[in-house]
């Protein structure tokens, strides 16, 4: 008896439709592609319930026959390649012929489509990939498709699925990468019959730009223009000050297909090295044009992915053409006027930021967590220096503490960020070199077996400390996470708010205005005081209090993120989420180097947490060698 057989072709469209239809996003990206490739110049999608009800794809391209309709329905069946040597050479954004049959497979689908010419068009219906309904219908040149109650028929598939916020959210983002990509294409989003999204498709990037992001963006738009041999490079980057608290902004087009890609990713990030928060992401529509024959596309399912024959040549050319556009204007005269050896010095240094950046992402794909360049230093002026001086002594007078000498003008301190609810300032005088204390002074045993004492520092990042009953390791920016976030919970309840006297304007998505009309009440209660302003355009008119008015816009799109992903969060929940984020974003990094007096302030703030030994985010802050496990380790006997 034989135990292995070939499956039947609904089987196979399933599961093929579980690499290609993963979510209603993947549904729009095949059918919007193929309406691109199709040479449309006005594409409409209309969506209810974030795509999983209903779905509709319109374009006026050259539609089909009745007999290419038919034939675009069957598994690889396609247009855009004849042969296996056409792979290296693939200038369409689909190729495979496997979009339509596994969408048809997992779904109610109808396909209506038109040749210039022809006095009708063609329809083909199809549920949960039976067996094709066709016939002929009026309707206009081009092809519409609907697709409705998707994963109908797999509900195992349908249960993994997020909120229709979040659903929504993933079709707007795309639909937006896609016009960004195609900006002589005019797009339509239609979101539970509101417009998402509109661009003019006259073929300026700029405009389609600030259709999509609105009249502030635009004005700190960067044009960004390169070419060397075979590598063309165009687009937009913001200002430095124009930044955003994700990379959902940055938009990577390869020979018109939009990737992901960390090489790419990590050149921008060294280019913006020390003019922006390391938290901070600038807005990018950045166009690359490579000969075809040196990337391939065929790496994975969804095609989001790009393999370059010379990564390395991508990121140098990527971080030049940025640094280019955000290096001031009269630094680039001056560069011009020293000549080839000012010129010689910057390819030396973009050399240097390549081999650094490659070897990252070269880090990164082994999964080494701190592979990241370390956070930029920054040099306070002088009088900083000292009111952050005055500022420590009276702290450490009231903590009987002995007093750090006075920094002499020369000498710049390392910046610390506060540690504790005293006041202790940013910065302050470290020794280089500094002796082992002794144990602190405790009342009782209890005290002292509960009680870390720092030994020392170890990469400017963790802490080495001791106490009775072994040895710790601690974290010190989750610990200071810790902190921060219990002290801020505690502040929970009414949330004092404060009054901003200049009102900020902030402009958004139009999917982000939706959601943050849909939640003023609860924003609100968070202590965001929100005012329409004109179309996607709020007025921010108060914060909490101990929300720095500079982060508020940040801290409103964490917001946004959670009510996206979380299903009907309350207040509350979104209050503690944002306070998760503050605390992550105000507490000291690794690399900064702390005193002994700090690492005891900050042990001893750990140390009356009431959950001392995680992050706010699940992270560990502690860990502990007890007496016995040392002798184990060093195979110690007669304890």
């Amino acid at each position: 008896m034989s135990f292995v057989h070939v499956l039947d072709d609904n089987t196979i469209n399933k599961i093929a439709a579980g690499e290609v239809v993963e979510r209603p996003a993947s549904v729009i990206k095949e059918l919007v592609e193929n309406a691109i490739d199709a040479h449309a110049d006005r594409i409409e999608v209309e969506i209810t319930a974030g795509g999983t009800s209903f779905m509709r794809v319109s374009d006026n391209g050259i539609g089909m026959s009745r007999q290419d309709a038919e034939l675009a329905i069957l598994r690889h069946a396609t247009s855009k390649i004849v042969k296996v040597d056409d792979l290296l050479t693939i200038g369409t954004l689909g190729f495979r012929g496997e979009a339509l049959p596994s969408i048809a497979s997992v779904s109610r689908f109808t396909l209506t489509t038109r040749q210039a010419g022809d006095e009708l068009g063609t329809e083909i219906k199809i549920s949960g990939g039976s067996l094709p309904e066709i016939g002929e219908t009026g309707c206009g040149i081009g092809t519409t498709i609907r697709v409705e109650d998707l994963f109908f028929n797999t509900p195992a598939r349908k249960k993994f699925l997020k909120t229709n916020n979040t659903e929504g959210g993933k079709i707007n983002e795309f639909i937006v990468k896609l016009a960004i990509s195609n900006p002589q294409i005019a797009f339509k989003l239609i979101n539970n019959n509101k417009m998402a999204v509109s661009t003019p498709g006259n073929g300026d990037l700029k405009d389609a730009l600030q259709s999509i992001y609105g009249g502030t963006v635009g004005s700190a738009l960067l044009p960004l223009e390169f070419e060397d041999e075979d590598i063309r490079l165009s687009g937009f980057v913001t200002k430095p000050s124009a930044i955003r608290s994700s990379r959902s902004w940055q938009t990577f087009i390869v020979n018109g297909r939009i990737i992901a890609n960390r090489a790419i990713a990590k050149a921008i990030d060294n280019a913006y090295h020390a003019l922006i928060p390391k938290t901070g992401y600038p807005l990018v529509a950045l166009n690359i044009q490579v000969p075809q024959n040196t990337i391939d596309v065929n790496v994975h399912p969804q095609k989001s992915e790009m393999k370059f024959e010379d990564e390395s040549r991508v990121f140098k050319a990527v971080y030049k053409a940025v640094l280019d556009a955000i290096r001031p204007k009269d630094e680039v005269r001056q560069l011009g006027q020293l000549g080839n050896m000012a010129a010689g010095v910057e390819q030396a240094e973009i050399d240097r930021h390549v081999a650094h950046g490659m070897q990252e992402i070269l880090l990164e794909a082994k999964d080494v967590e701190r592979a990241s360049a370390a956070p930029a230093r920054y040099v306070p002026v002088y009088e900083e220096r000292r009111q952050a001086a005055m500022q420590w002594r009276e702290a450490a007078a009231r903590m009987d503490a002995p007093k750090p000498a006075e920094p002499e003008s020369e000498n710049v301190p390392e910046t610390v960020p506060e540690l504790v609810s005293v006041p202790v300032p940013e910065m302050m005088p470290v020794s280089e070199s500094v002796s082992v204390p002794e144990p602190m002074p405790v009342e009782n045993d209890r005290e002292q077996s509960c009680r870390m004492v720092p030994i020392g520092q170890v990469d400017n990042t963790y802490i080495i400390a001791q106490d009775a009953d072994g040895l710790y390791i601690v974290d010190q920016h989750a610990a200071h996470e810790r902190i921060l976030f219990d002290r801020f919970s505690a502040r929970a309840g009414e949330i004092p708010v404060q009054q901003l006297l200049v009102h900020l304007m902030l402009d958004f998505s139009s999917h982000e205005a939706e959601i943050i009309e849909n939640n003023l009440a609860m924003l609100k209660e968070l202590g965001f005081g929100l005012e329409p302003a004109g179309p996607n355009q709020f007025r921010l008119t108060e914060v909490p209090a101990d929300v720095p008015s500079g982060e508020a816009e940040d801290f409103i799109r964490e917001i946004l993120a959670s009510l996206e992903e979380l299903h009907k969060p309350s207040a509350a929940e979104l209050r503690q989420a944002a306070i998760a984020t503050a605390s992550c974003k105000a507490a000291i990094k690794a690399g900064f180097k702390l005193n002994f007096r700090q690492m005891e302030i900050l042990l001893a703030e750990l140390n009356d947490t009431a959950m001392p030994y995680t992050c706010p985010h699940g992270r560990p802050t502690i860990i502990k060698f007890s007496t016995d496990e040392l002798a184990k380790m060093f195979k110690r006997t007669g304890f």
